[in-house]
């Protein structure tokens, strides 16, 4: 299992970018999260197959056809058992 959480800031608030982001993780089996802060990032966290993780970091740096993401921060952290993927507030 691998576990990353990262930010992504740019265009990624009204553009579709968590939803979209939440369908892509939960079509892949991932656990985790994914929000929007009061900054104009999104905040996600995905665990899983290294591969599927892979992937999903993959599509975070381009996003939906309406996002620019400027900026991936990523980092590794230890797998906390997740398996379900939400949206969070």
């Amino acid at each position: 299992m691998k576990r990353v959480h990262l930010f992504a800031s740019g265009q990624v608030q009204g553009v579709f970018y968590r939803a979209e982001c939440a369908k892509q993780a939960r079509a892949l089996g991932l656990g985790g999260f994914v929000r929007n802060l009061r900054d104009g990032r999104v905040e996600a966290a995905f665990e899983g197959p290294p591969d599927k993780v892979d992937k999903m970091v993959k599509w975070c740096r381009e996003g939906t056809a309406w996002a620019e993401v400027k900026d991936l921060e990523v980092t590794s952290e230890a797998p906390k058992g997740e398996s379900d993927f939400k949206v969070a507030r």
